[in-house]
């Protein structure tokens, strides 16, 4: 048995709901492609032929559930990243457009053929890491996560992408030594978030979303480490929110990081903080030793 409705029909009324609740027009296409299990080329081949039941049945509960906050990427079960298909989870961080600035602010640093060695801090479903593998596949990569579901989603992503990654169970730098870059999308978000964020962000990992009181607890915590993991002339990549960017970059430069600037997103938002561990650190620091001993100080 088959409806008198064509997929264009069901179509066009999925994404009047949508837009009535302010979700865009365009998840309407990736609803019915899910529960038609098809692909968007097919669907567009068979918009004039009628839905089977069994099908419409799914589409509006799928929309059901989008309307009443579920995400998007979690009801489908997975997620675009860089060009990268990668499975998204309850419980774990889902990959944003705006990371995908990060990774292209990083790429610069890592030229194509050079045997860099990178760390991904917090590594959730595995996005970044994974993105800057597949683009340098001559990097050596490792990334950290203290979620062990977020773990295990990454190595699964890993595993489907045929990317090697080393994935490590440890916070922040797992006192790895000698890194060329160190990038990382921490939680960022201030506590008092909470009270007026999106039924959406209940789904996710809330240790990979908030940060204390000003959403800084973790990004403040991972400058000294990253200091001491990077080699001289190292780089360190971070995305922030707009309302406390400048703050760690500020922080940043009293500590002694060079070349310490932000970078805007695609929407003009202070997102990113690119930072350089000083190329002489490890002379200067020997440098004041000596003086130290030649002067009998300790």
């Amino acid at each position: 048995m088959t409806s008198s409705k064509s997929h264009l029909a069901l179509l066009q009324a999925l994404q009047q709901k949508l837009v009535a609740a302010g979700k865009p027009a365009v998840e309407s296409r990736w609803i019915l492609s899910h529960a038609a299990r098809l692909s968007d080329a097919q669907l567009a081949a068979r918009l004039r032929q009628p839905v089977p039941p069994d099908v419409e049945e799914a589409a509006w509960s799928l929309l059901n559930l989008r309307l009443s906050g579920h995400p998007l990427q979690l009801l489908l079960g997975e997620t675009e990243f860089y060009g990268l298909r990668l499975k998204v989870a309850r419980g774990v961080l889902i990959p944003r457009p705006e990371t995908e600035g990060l990774v292209e602010q990083a790429l610069a640093y890592l030229p194509l053929h050079t045997p860099a060695r990178v760390l991904d801090v917090g590594t959730g479903s595995g996005a970044i890491a994974l993105a800057i593998k597949a683009l340098r596949p001559q990097a050596m990569v490792w990334a950290t996560e203290i979620n062990p579901q977020a773990l295990q989603l990454a190595k699964e992503n890993a595993l489907g992408l045929g990317l090697e990654v080393t994935f490590l169970e440890a916070p922040f730098t797992a006192n790895l030594t000698g890194l060329d870059l160190i990038i990382s999308n921490p939680p960022y978000l201030p506590d008092s978030y909470r009270l007026e964020a999106p039924p959406e962000l209940a789904y996710e990992d809330e240790s990979a979303l908030y940060a204390g009181p000003e959403g800084l607890d973790v990004a403040r915590a991972l400058l000294p480490q990253a200091w001491d993991a990077l080699q001289p002339g190292g780089w360190l990549w971070l995305e922030l929110a707009p309302e406390n960017v400048y703050t760690l970059l500020e922080e940043a430069i009293a500590q002694g990081w060079r070349q310490a600037r932000v970078f805007r997103d695609l929407a003009q938002q202070p997102r990113y903080l690119g930072a350089q561990k000083p190329a002489q650190a490890a002379a200067g620091l020997a440098d004041e030793k000596a003086g130290r001993l030649a002067s009998g100080r300790n």
